[in-house]
């Protein structure tokens, strides 16, 4: 390279080690970087199951214990880290990644992209935790050299909401080897516990007041009155799991739904589906909606944030209204009783993904921005 004498040192930090959207992403990022340019590294603030991925990659990953949005007394070890490593760019995913690392990048003189993967600010919350973490937003992207939304919708949000500067959208990838319905794949019915001949829909979340399970619970009670030919499958934990069992019980709709843990075999889960539903409350752009989609899956969800953004309505997928069960209910129906329109919209949302959605082309977005910042720092120096 013209303006650097090695590889692009990139730290990749992510507030968790769990498997969900972001952690994902990081992933995918970090496994498909070229790695003849750059040198990925991976700060987690937690350990599991991402952790024990990134090893077996072989991608060098450090482990920094902490649950806190903000702990300064981490600071030292996340500065350790950037030093001994010679780190070039760090790369925040999400807001407590970000807010426990940006501190240290800036005393050493090192550049920093954020990436929002959903804002940490939702109508779900009271007023002034609300305000307070759009200041704390704001405070945030004032200090970065770039941020990046992962929707359009986000980066609208953070600009009317506060002015947000230097930001750029770059959509999620999928990785489309891996998210091929053609590709041969285990057979999990049997294990799942699906019966033969029903229509299957899935719910493959870790299960939040964002991903909002009661109203699906609730639209499987209309169902029920309609059609026991249907067979939901949860798959996931999360800390409303308990609950979500506990009011299909009270609504007398255990019968129809399978609950499973969270598993890692994504693909050959949603290859189980023929429906899958999301009825988030927000969202920043799901990334196991566009993986549902990349199998060809006909999908159900709530036209929130980047979802909109990515199903048209009765064209690639239904979007149905926040917490409502009953348009909820329809549009399950509606697909259950009409396979060639279930058939229609799958093959239209895979169109979708490969032409929007695939990772090369996220992974290249990506590396302009690690470049172009390599290149400032070194013309700087």
């Amino acid at each position: 390279m013209n303006f650097l004498t090695r590889k692009i040192k990139v730290l990749e930090t992510i507030r968790q080690g769990q498997i969900g959207g972001g952690e994902s992403h990081v992933l995918d990022l970090v496994s498909q970087l070229n790695k003849s340019e750059f040198e990925p590294i991976v700060l987690s603030f937690t350990h599991g199951p991402m952790v024990d991925r990134l090893n077996a990659l072989g991608i060098k990953t450090y482990v920094v214990e902490t649950l806190r949005p903000f702990n300064l007394t981490t600071l030292s070890a996340v500065k350790k880290i950037m030093k001994d490593e010679e780190i070039d760019i760090l790369h925040a995913h999400g807001t407590r990644a970000l807010s426990n690392t940006i501190f240290a990048a800036k005393s050493l003189g090192i550049p920093v992209v954020y990436t929002v993967h959903g804002w940490s600010f939702h109508q779900d919350q009271k007023y002034p935790i609300r305000r307070m973490r759009e200041f704390s937003e704001k405070f945030l992207t004032d200090k970065v050299d770039i941020t990046i939304s992962v929707s359009q919708s986000n980066q609208m949000d953070g600009i009317q909401r506060f002015c947000m500067k230097r930001s750029k959208v770059v959509n999620y990838g999928i990785d489309l080897n891996r998210f091929n319905p053609e590709r041969a794949m285990n057979d999990l019915k049997s294990e799942l516990e699906i019966e033969p001949g029903k229509t299957v829909v899935g719910y493959l979340v870790r299960m939040t007041t964002q991903k909002d399970p009661f109203t699906l619970i609730k639209a499987i009670a209309v169902v029920a009155k309609q059609t026991t030919d249907i067979q939901f499958l949860f798959v996931g934990d999360g800390d409303l799991k308990e609950a979500t069992i506990q009011l299909a019980n009270d609504l007398g709709v255990s019968s129809l739904i399978k609950f499973h843990p969270f598993r890692t075999d994504v693909p050959e889960v949603l290859k189980t589906f023929d429906i899958y539903t999301l009825p988030s409350l927000w969202e920043g752009l799901p990334i196991g909606m566009l993986e549902a989609m990349a199998m060809r899956k006909a999908v159900v969800a709530t036209p929130v944030d980047g979802s909109k953004e990515a199903i048209i309505d009765g064209v690639n997928g239904i979007l149905v209204p926040c917490q409502d069960h009953i348009a909820l209910a329809e549009a399950i129906l509606k697909l259950h009783n009409d396979k060639a329109y279930r058939n229609k919209l799958g093959a239209a949302a895979q169109q979708t993904v490969h032409e929007t959605f695939d990772l090369k082309m996220m992974v290249k977005h990506n590396e302009e921005i690690y470049h172009q910042l390599a290149i400032t720092k070194s013309l700087a120096a």
